[in-house]
C-alpha cells in the first residue's frame, strides 16, 4: 500500500497523510474530505501536474489545488517571512483589486485562492469591505461619507456577520424620513377639488381629514371610503351620493349637512351634531346607514326618509322632530 502526504497548494503546513488506492479521482475525493477544499488537481514538489495515479510513488509529497496554478510553498514562506517576520497569522487579501492586510483570526473564515503575489482572492467591493474590516478590528462601525450603507449591509450579510448586519439595518431604518400622517387641511383639499374635473370622481379613500374644516363645500360623489373624518366641520356641506363606507366621522359637526343617497354603511358617526342653530335640517334621505354607530348624536329634525338603518346604533340619540 502506498501512502502520500497532501498539502494545500502553496502551503507546507497542516498536511494530511492518506493511502493511495483506486483512481486519481478517488484520491482527489479523499483530498477534498481531508483538507476541506474542492480538490481539482495534484502537483508534485517541483510543480509538475499529476494526471495519472501510476505516477505517484510511496511517501510522495503532493500539493492539492482547486484549479489554480502551482504555488511554490518555499517562495510563499519566504514572502510571508520577509513581510511579517514571525507573525505567520498575517494574510494579504485582494479585494476587488485593492490589497488589504489583516490577520486570519480577524476574518475567521477560510480562503484558499490566491493571486500571482500570494494574496487571497475575494471578489467583493473594496469600498464596502473596508468598513467591515475596521469593524472586525475594533468593534466600531465607522462608514466614511460617500459610501452607501446598503452596500456595506450586503457585504456584512455575505460574510455572515449577523450582529453588524442588524446594526446596519437599524441605521438604514433610522435614516429614513418619517412617514407623514398629518391631516389634510382645507386649503390642500380645496386645491384638489379645483384641479379635479367636474365629471371625474375624486378618490379620497383612506385619507386623513381629522379636524379639518370642510364646511359648505360641494363634496358630492367623492369616495371617502375608510377615510378619517373625525372631528371634521362638515356644516352645510353637500355629501349627496358620496361614499362614506366604514369612514370615521365620530365627533364631526354635521349641522345642516346634505347626505341624500350617500353610502355610510359601517361608518362611525358617534357623537355627531346634526342640529343647525339656524334651523336648517340635515338631510339623509335615502342614505345607506347599515351598521352605522350614531350613539349620542344630536339629530333633531333630521330627515331619514327612506334611509336604511338596519343594525344601526341609535343609543342616546336625540331624534326629536326627525322624519
Amino acid at each position: 500500500m502506498r501512502r502520500v502526504t497532501l498539502f494545500i497548494n502553496g502551503t507546507s503546513k497542516n498536511g494530511k497523510v492518506v493511502a493511495v488506492y483506486g483512481t486519481l479521482s478517488d484520491l482527489l475525493s479523499v483530498a477534498s474530505n481531508k483538507l476541506g477544499i474542492k480538490a481539482c488537481s495534484l502537483y508534485n514538489g517541483k510543480g509538475g501536474l499529476i494526471d495519472d495515479i501510476a505516477l505517484i510513488r510511496d511517501d510522495d509529497v503532493l500539493y492539492v489545488s482547486e484549479g489554480d496554478p502551482f504555488i511554490d510553498p518555499q517562495n510563499e514562506a519566504k514572502v510571508t517571512s520577509d513581510q511579517h517576520g514571525a507573525h505567520t497569522d498575517w494574510l494579504t487579501l485582494n479585494i476587488g483589486g485593492r490589497p488589504f492586510t489583516t490577520t486570519r483570526s480577524t476574518l475567521m473564515f477560510g480562503v484558499t485562492k490566491r493571486d500571482e503575489h500570494g494574496a487571497y482572492l475575494i471578489d467583493r467591493s473594496p469600498e464596502y469591505f473596508e468598513p467591515i474590516l475596521n469593524y472586525l478590528r475594533h468593534g466600531q462601525l465607522i462608514i466614511n461619507e460617500g459610501i452607501n450603507v446598503r452596500g456595506v449591509l450586503e457585504e456584512a450579510r455575505f460574510f455572515g456577520i449577523e450582529q453588524l448586519a442588524e446594526q446596519l439595518e437599524a441605521a438604514i431604518k433610522n435614516s429614513q424620513p418619517p412617514e407623514d400622517h398629518s391631516p389634510i387641511s382645507r386649503k390642500e383639499f380645496v386645491r384638489f377639488l379645483l384641479a379635479t374635473p367636474t365629471k371625474s370622481e375624486l378618490r379620497c379613500q383612506g385619507l386623513n381629514f381629522s379636524g379639518a374644516d370642510l364646511s359648505r363645500l360641494d363634496l358630492r360623489y367623492i369616495n371617502f371610503k375608510m377615510a378619517n373624518l373625525s372631528r371634521c366641520n362638515l356644516a352645510h356641506a353637500n355629501l349627496c351620493c358620496s361614499n362614506l363606507e366604514r369612514a370615521d366621522l365620530s365627533g364631526a359637526n354635521l349641522d345642516g349637512v346634505k347626505m341624500l343617497c350617500s353610502n355610510a354603511e359601517g361608518a362611525s358617526l358617534k357623537g355627531c351634531n346634526f342640529e343647525d342653530p339656524s334651523g336648517l335640517k340635515a338631510n339623509l334621505e335615502g342614505a345607506n346607514l347599515k351598521g352605522v354607530d350614531m350613539e349620542g348624536s344630536q339629530m333633531t329634525g333630521i330627515n331619514l326618509r327612506v334611509a336604511t338603518l338596519k343594525n344601526a346604533k341609535l343609543k342616546n340619540c336625540n331624534l326629536r322632530g326627525a322624519l
